[in-house]
């Protein structure tokens, strides 16, 4: 079982940006084509909140909505999701299970081989690069 990660409101407030936060700890959404900076390099997605890694680079692709979309988390991520009855529609949220930070949404329209896209918050997502193995 893996250990729950957890702040207190003040806290996640001092130590998350203030876009950060509310996408993060209040289910906000940054606006689409906001966020521009993930690298094209091998590395691994982790959570800004807690730093548990979620996403591989490998998996990451062109969805066209203006979000960072991967068609799978990585094996054993503690990835979650639960219904999200927000916005008057009903929709699949993806959250980090150890900090119940609030990642994005899940959606049956993805490539092969999964078929899904999880459309996620950049600002949600902290990127490492691969480390070169000859250092």
């Amino acid at each position: 079982m893996m250990n729950k990660f957890e702040k207190s409101d003040a806290e996640w407030r001092n130590t998350l940006s203030p876009l950060a936060y509310k996408v993060t700890r209040k289910h906000g959404t940054e606006r689409a084509f906001t966020h521009d900076n993930f690298p094209k390099e091998s590395g691994v997605f982790h959570c800004v909140c807690c730093g548990e890694p979620l996403f591989d680079q490998a998996t990451k692709f062109d969805s066209g909505t203006g979000w960072p979309s991967f068609f799978a988390p990585i094996d054993g991520a503690p990835v979650g999701e639960r219904t999200d009855r927000s916005l008057f529609m009903r929709r699949t949220e993806v959250h980090c299970e150890r900090c119940d930070a609030h990642l994005g949404h899940v959606f049956p329209d993805g490539p092969a081989p999964t078929g899904l896209r999880y459309c996620l918050n950049g600002v949600a997502l902290d990127f490492q690069a691969e480390k070169d193995s000859g250092d």
